[in-house]
């Protein structure tokens, strides 16, 4: 994981003062360290009964249609208001700075899928917990969380203790 922790550049002061962030542009430049990224996120879960993977906009798409690809599943956007043309099923969510709101389209899953979501940084678990709130609300269950980065320190892991969560890099 060394090789995975050396690609990620910390920004400081962004988006604002006082804020590290965690920037993965550098590993996605890296062909060979973006598939040890997605191989490794996508390991605990070979062999298991997912049928479909799930990422939040934006660098959620990178990873989670990434992984997707690689074990031959459908990938599931879930995007900012206003993103999908079709009909939508969405949930509201609070950030420490206001509030958020993701959608994706009705007959995205059903009630026999079995979800991995997938994003690229678990911070305060906002987002996460609404992406599986949201899959749920469609019908289907989540099956696990997986993130290249978890940033311990804001304990977004506690938002999600209902479900499996799997993180490659712990800051």
């Amino acid at each position: 994981m060394d090789r995975l922790r050396n690609k990620i550049r910390d920004i400081p002061d962004f988006p604002k003062q006082g804020i590290i962030f965690k920037d993965i542009t550098p590993l996605v430049k890296d062909p060979a360290t973006l598939r040890l990224a997605v191989h490794s996120l996508l390991q605990p879960f070979l062999g298991r009964d997912i049928t479909a993977v799930a990422g939040m906009e934006a660098r959620g798409f990178i990873f989670g249609s990434l992984v997707a690809w690689e074990l031959g599943l459908p990938f599931i956007p879930l995007r900012k208001p206003g993103k999908l043309p079709y009909d939508v099923q969405s949930v509201s969510y609070d950030l420490e700075y206001g509030s958020a709101m993701l959608e994706a389209h009705i007959d995205a899953v059903d009630s026999n899928d079995r979800v991995l979501l997938i994003d690229d940084l678990l911070a305060t678990g906002g987002t996460a917990k609404a992406s599986c709130e949201l899959i749920e609300k469609l019908g289907a269950t989540v099956e696990a969380c997986a993130f290249v980065v978890e940033l311990d320190f804001l304990q977004g892991r506690e938002k999600l203790k209902d479900y499996e969560i799997h993180s490659l890099l712990h800051f």
